[in-house]
């Protein structure tokens, strides 16, 4: 039987108190065409489970799995080996179980995992202070710039034409409620960043510039100069890093000045998992901790001077009144975080060093490879793991092709920009250590003939 705790007449209260005529009401933000007006199209009502399972199989096997072809995605998600140790330990019940500690004296565990997760990505970050995660990286970008206007009192965002899409959408959806003006423009097929044009555009009413590092075509700039123009307006310099890998080989964002760093975790010890869930990162300098979302555990000792560790700061509204809230995001992702943490604390500070590097070799093997194919051209002068090629045709069609090939070749910039026709030649190529020399000679010699 279904649980209706509420009757008519507290449904029409409750509308009431909000202004809504009907239930319908509350659902005007979404676009009708997005909506549902009855049952999925196409899904019985019920059916045996045998029947479900072997339904969810066969569409399960539509799916080009990523680790069973040659795989060059990326752009925001990216595919690294994960040891088997991870997934085990992640399973243990104290952990798998265990949600956000609202009591936590009695989750010391827990607690101790949030402090050392902290600690690592506070070093890889270069910044003073990380927090216990948040959702993902478009949600901590976010939450940064929001962050920005909170201590400027300005409402001014500068986003780089670098930044990724999808985080800038977040940003807009968000904007839309707190009245932030975000200054963004797509990126140009070029090898040289906007970081020359941030600075012509920083003025004072900027709270803050928002820069991705790789950006989304994979280009590496230093941000020093930025985050020296940004501070010297008043404003906040804001890094997105959405490849925490590259950092083992590259300045932290936060060496160049950056006031606030965030980023996706998904690198380290979370898989694909079909886009989610990911781990939010987060960090900033000292001064601004009190201004930072989310929670932030800390070291202490107990009544008898035993080690312990307790909630040390949570601004978020479900602890204090609302209007005094930094965040209203009530959580963070724990079992991710502890995925994160225990692969960081397998490869240690020599062992990232050293999957950077592998990760950079690999992919200077395949532009040099993919360079050569007739047609392409390599845009980039410096990158990671990550670089964009121009193609003589749509990059979307090529993808496609590659893929009835059995090659995930890349996410073409058609598909992240489609209103942007002039980057619908751009493919954006990722290789992680999990590519082989084998599977780079198979998409040149693909791409070859598909572009022949």
């Amino acid at each position: 039987m279904r649980y209706l705790p509420l009757n008519t007449q507290d449904r029409s209260a409750m509308l009431a108190s909000m202004g809504a005529a009907s239930i319908e009401d509350l659902f005007v933000d979404i676009p009708e065409e997005a909506r549902l007006s009855g049952p999925i199209h196409g899904l019985p009502m019920h059916a045996p489970e045998m029947a479900v399972e072997r339904h969810m199989k066969a569409l399960a096997s539509q799916n080009l799995v990523a680790g069973d072809v040659p795989f060059f995605m990326g752009a925001g998600a990216y595919r690294h080996h994960v040891p088997a140790s991870v997934d085990h330990l992640i399973q243990r019940g104290e952990f798998l179980t265990a949600y956000t500690p609202y009591q936590p004296e009695i989750a010391q565990g827990t607690l101790q995992m949030l402090f050392e997760f902290q600690t690592q990505v506070a070093r890889i970050l270069g910044c003073d202070v990380a927090n216990a995660s948040m959702y993902d990286g478009s949600t901590a970008c976010w939450e940064a710039i929001s962050m920005a206007r909170r201590i400027t009192k300005r409402a001014t965002a500068l986003l780089s034409s670098g930044l990724h899409p999808h985080y800038v959408g977040v940003a807009k959806t968000m904007a839309r409620f707190t009245g932030d003006a975000l200054v963004h423009q797509a990126p140009s097929l070029t090898a040289e960043t906007d970081i020359a044009g941030l600075i012509g555009q920083i003025d004072k009413n900027t709270s803050c510039v928002v820069v991705q590092y790789p950006d989304i075509l994979g280009r590496v700039e230093d941000l020093s100069a930025l985050a020296h123009a940004a501070q010297a307006a008043g404003a906040l310099l804001i890094a997105v890093v959405t490849e925490p890998v590259a950092l083992g080989a590259l300045r932290s964002p936060g060496e160049m000045g950056a006031d606030i760093v965030v980023g996706e975790g998904q690198s380290l010890g979370v898989g694909l998992q079909f886009g989610g869930p990911y781990v939010g990162l987060f960090g900033c300098k000292q001064k601004y901790v009190r201004q930072m979302p989310g929670r932030l555990c800390g070291e202490t000792v107990d009544a008898e001077g035993k080690r312990g560790f307790v909630l040390t700061l949570s601004t978020r509204e479900q602890h204090i009144r609302r209007e005094k809230a930094t965040s209203n995001i009530c959580t963070n992702s724990g079992l991710c975080a502890l995925a994160f943490s225990i692969h960081m604390t397998l490869l240690g500070e020599k062992g990232l060093r050293g999957l950077a590097q592998v990760n950079h070799a690999m992919a200077v093997t395949a532009a040099e490879r993919l360079e050569k194919v007739p047609g392409v051209t390599l845009l980039n002068e410096s990158f990671f793991n990550e670089f964009t090629l121009v193609l003589p045709k749509d990059a979307r069609s090529i993808v496609r092709a590659l893929a009835d090939r059995k090659i995930l070749g890349g996410v073409s910039l058609g598909r992240l920009y489609p209103d942007e026709a002039e980057l619908a030649n751009g493919l954006v190529v990722a290789v992680t250590e999990t590519a082989t020399v084998e599977d780079i000679e198979a998409f040149a010699t693909n791409l070859e003939e598909l572009l022949a």
